[in-house]
């Protein structure tokens, strides 16, 4: 598939929505750094926002202040910031990143101006018809089941740390969660007897998620013979999952054992926890699993979003047929 071009995002000529309330009378943000201040606030307090969302936009957001105080000068109030502005700020930066990145600018410049409307700072929310750049579909790599049940294997349970990683990949692998939600996962979120794991996603969202036998057993040896020889009596965290010195498992050691056990299950392409989470996905759907389910099941939001496991498995099936077909 081709990749995206950079082009610069264009303003639409399609009508603006309803019309918007005046602005209050109450005094607005002064600048326009005080009014980033104030919505990274509300991202962080009311959204929820996970710490690695809150600094990209941040960063997002400094770099547009810093081109619009470079034309409207330090005390720039935001009421003054139009279309034309983000239009200029969006074709500055086209030539320099690639489409995804443009995107996300695009989404972060919205979501600020969309925010001060709401709050009657502005009057008009002029990225309103601001449109981004065009993004080519990236199709999820994938883990074979054979790869799967060999990296699975490949942690041993001969030690704690064996049982811990084993536990871990288990966990990943059965319930679809993100790398963040397992090592947030706490003892009072497992209900192993019901097989059934509660996860806390993005903004806070609850899901619960059934659990096979092979997770379940997986965590219940980590749980009783594992964590306690990590924990070493400690007064540990409430965390499942634990660092050989029986605190928190970070998020860079999941990345490094889940490495170092793909090594050793025969894995040298480029590996991560995600990739266990589309695998997931699409066994589930080439199993015979409702999309629906499948979207519930990984906690997102958006259908559309879930809907590229479907690709996949169309790419997996025109695969097969070019390859056993006699007439493909």
């Amino acid at each position: 598939m081709a990749r995206p071009g950079r082009r610069a995002p264009v303003a639409s000529s399609g009508p603006r929505s309803s019309p918007v309330p005046k602005a209050r009378s109450s005094p607005a943000v002064d600048g326009l750094d005080a009014a980033i201040d104030e919505y990274l606030t509300h991202l962080k307090v009311e959204r929820r926002l996970r710490p690695n969302s809150l600094a990209a936009y941040a960063q997002d957001l400094r770099e547009l202040a810093g081109f619009i105080v470079g034309r409207l000068g330090e005390a720039a109030a935001v009421d003054r910031i139009d279309a034309p502005l983000l239009l200029a700020y969006l074709q500055t930066i086209a030539p320099r990143l690639k489409a995804r990145s443009q995107a996300r600018r695009v989404v972060a410049l919205r979501g600020l101006f969309r925010w001060l409307r709401e709050e009657g700072q502005i009057a008009v929310d002029p990225s309103q018809g601001l449109s981004s750049p065009r993004l080519a579909q990236k199709l999820p790599d994938l883990l074979s089941r054979d790869e799967v049940l060999r990296l699975l294997a490949a942690p041993g349970v001969e030690d704690p740390l064996g049982l811990r990683d084993t536990a871990l990949l288990e966990l990943l692998y059965a319930s679809g969660c993100r790398v963040s939600e397992a090592i947030d996962l706490t003892l009072t979120n497992l209900y192993l007897d019901q097989a059934v794991v509660r996860l806390i996603g993005k903004g806070d969202k609850m899901r619960l998620v059934p659990l096979g036998g092979p997770a379940v057993a997986a965590l219940h040896a980590w749980l009783q013979t594992g964590r306690p020889a990590l924990a070493k009596g400690k007064r540990t965290s409430p965390l499942v999952f634990l660092n050989k010195h029986g605190a928190r498992l970070s998020r860079q050691g999941c990345f490094q054992k889940l490495r170092e056990h793909a090594i050793t299950a025969g894995i040298t392409r480029d590996i991560s926890p995600h990739k266990l989470r589309h695998s997931f996905a699409t066994h589930l759907l080439e199993g015979g699993a409702d999309l629906r389910a499948v979207q519930t099941l990984l906690g997102h939001a958006d259908i559309a979003t879930t809907q590229i496991y479907t690709h996949v498995s169309d790419a997996q099936l025109r695969g097969a047929h070019r390859k056993h077909h006699p007439r493909a």
